[in-house]
């Protein structure tokens, strides 16, 4: 099992690059003094790792929230994305220099392949290879790809993704594609894991809560981490912000973590990488 120390804890990419294991989304979030302030207030709150992308349209007040904040820029972990309508070869060296330009930025820490679109991930992928091998990314990597599209993406590569991004919670945990990732040294991540709010209606969350004196939501953050999956939790909100990091206190117990395993049902709340229209 991968050590958690704190928030500023990382787990080791196959590059030997450390990416901080817990982060701030910022899907939803408005670019402008919204996306601003919860940069810095999460950065103030000792996280050291932000994730957005192109879609989400907030990529400037990200990069003004660092560079508002105390932290130096070479101390934060900073993610982004490369959108369906931009892959292909060319298009993802345009849309990483833009991502750039409106970051502020001269680097990127990791660089995503938002989802596997048929026919271009591949050209996409050079491109990410090409970036980089001239030190524009530190890490690459890939999000919503499934066992066969890391299979075919890994057997015409050079490189092996760092990281893959996928949807993850108690409902949707895909352990065989997570014993994959692991067995090819891919570091698996999840996005919405609070299943869309979903999470706080179920008995097995409240009754956690209760024994550990926490919240459903530091209940199944921590379940993530002690899964050995990277979580970014998304909120705008202070106090939110604050509380989601409240993690690092305590341990579930391994019957506590198998009980949440087991309440898997292949259920996702976002698009299905095999069948998605955009």
């Amino acid at each position: 099992m991968k050590t958690i120390t704190d928030i500023k804890g990382t787990f080791t990419l196959n590059n030997g690059i450390e990416m901080p294991y817990f982060g701030l989304g910022v899907y939803l979030s408005k670019d402008g003094q919204e996306v601003v302030n919860a940069v810095k207030w999460a950065l103030d709150c000792g996280y050291r790792h932000i994730d957005t992308a192109s879609i989400y349209k907030n990529e400037t007040g990200v990069g003004k929230g660092i560079k508002e904040s105390n932290v130096l820029r070479e101390e934060v972990f900073v993610v982004s994305k490369v959108w369906n309508s931009d892959q292909g070869y060319e298009t993802t060296l345009r849309a990483f220099e833009a991502t750039l330009d409106r970051l502020g930025l001269e680097y990127l820490d990791l660089y995503l392949i938002h989802w596997p679109v048929s026919g271009k991930y591949k050209d996409t992928w050079r491109a990410l290879e090409y970036l980089y091998e001239q030190k524009l990314v530190r890490s690459i990597g890939v999000s919503n790809f499934m066992e066969h599209h890391l299979v075919d993406l890994m057997e015409e590569s050079s490189i092996v993704p760092m990281v893959n991004q996928m949807e993850f919670h108690p409902f949707l945990a895909q352990q065989s594609l997570l014993d994959f990732c692991v067995k090819n040294q891919i570091q698996y991540e999840a996005w919405s894991p609070m299943m869309q709010g979903n999470i706080f209606t179920i008995e097995e969350f409240k009754e956690l809560a209760k024994k550990y004196k926490k919240s459903i939501a530091q209940i199944v953050l921590r379940w993530d981490l002690q899964k050995g999956v990277i979580t970014i939790p998304k909120s705008s909100k202070k106090e939110r912000i604050i509380s989601n990091a409240d993690i690092f206190d305590f341990e579930l117990d391994q019957e506590d973590v198998d009980k949440l395993d087991s309440l898997d049902k292949s259920k996702r709340f976002g698009p299905d990488p095999d069948n998605f229209d955009f």
